[in-house]
């Protein structure tokens, strides 16, 4: 049997009852059938005919499909290839995570969880939440980080708004904002930060990025840069600043640096160390 190359599988180290697939420059098609999961993805190249809730729609790149548990469903090419990227995740824990963005789940489905609404979404920033989502999970980002873009894409794909007025910083977040700062080269879990706050997962990142600018893992990741900045012009070693800062690697903290400062850390500490 010919070995399909076209197709990769990979269970998220991050959170790993979420399955990722990514098909490249496929002719895969796929008979009508259905997932236990939620299953979600964008199409990256070619066009193809997407079946479900008994609506043909004829798709093509930037297009995200949106499929619910037991959603009989069909997707097979027009013609030639095409490229997607796709996400299952385990049901039990989507409802989860959707009970603390969006509270009761509508009525005619199971209780577990809210369906999607819509079985194609061409909606901009479902589409950025989506990628940035998919990217974080691939490149195994922090639990933090992966958390807060799972949050974001289920608050885009149902049409949850941000909050309008900025709030007085609770005595709780501040405590949370503290705990960050404390120890920057470890990245707290989601739920500690959440029960140190005294709040839902979703409310804390949804309040914390409203009130400080920034979801806690960029906000712990902007300290690093700001402290990175001084320990280089003090003529630290650029490893050296790494490893106290809690990075992965120096490679990891040159990226980071770069994103932020738009220069590499030897380039930046060149100006002030002889």
């Amino acid at each position: 049997m010919k070995k399909d190359i076209s197709a990769n599988f990979k269970q998220s180290t991050v959170l790993p009852w979420i399955e990722m697939r990514i098909a490249s420059q496929s002719t895969a098609c796929y008979q009508a059938h259905s997932h236990d999961e939620f299953s979600f993805g964008i199409i990256e190249q070619g066009k193809a005919n997407y079946r479900n809730h008994k609506t043909t729609h004829h798709i093509g790149k930037g297009d995200i499909v949106t499929i619910n548990p037991a959603d009989v469903h069909s997707c097979n090419p027009e013609a030639g290839t095409w490229s997607y990227s796709m996400l299952f995740v385990d049901t039990e824990q989507m409802g989860r995570v959707q009970q603390e963005v969006i509270g009761q789940s509508h009525l005619g489905y199971s209780a577990d969880y809210t369906p999607f609404r819509n079985a194609l979404e061409r909606n901009e920033r479902i589409k950025s939440r989506y990628l940035s989502l998919f990217q974080g999970l691939q490149n195994e980002a922090s639990e933090l980080e992966v958390y807060t873009r799972l949050y974001d894409f289920i608050e885009a794909v149902h049409g949850q708004t941000p909050l309008s007025n900025k709030p007085l910083p609770s005595s709780s977040l501040k405590r949370v904002q503290e705990k960050l700062l404390d120890d920057v080269s470890r990245t707290p879990h989601l739920e500690h930060l959440a029960k140190e706050a005294q709040m839902s997962r979703y409310q804390l990142l949804r309040a914390f990025k409203h009130y400080y600018g920034l979801p806690p893992h960029a906000y712990l990741m902007d300290e690093k840069i700001k402290r990175a900045k001084v320990m280089l012009k003090s003529g630290q070693e650029i490893a050296d600043v790494a490893l106290e800062l809690g990075f992965a690697d120096q490679a990891h903290f040159q990226r980071q640096f770069k994103k932020k400062i738009a220069v590499t850390p030897k380039f930046y500490q060149s100006h002030f160390v002889d």
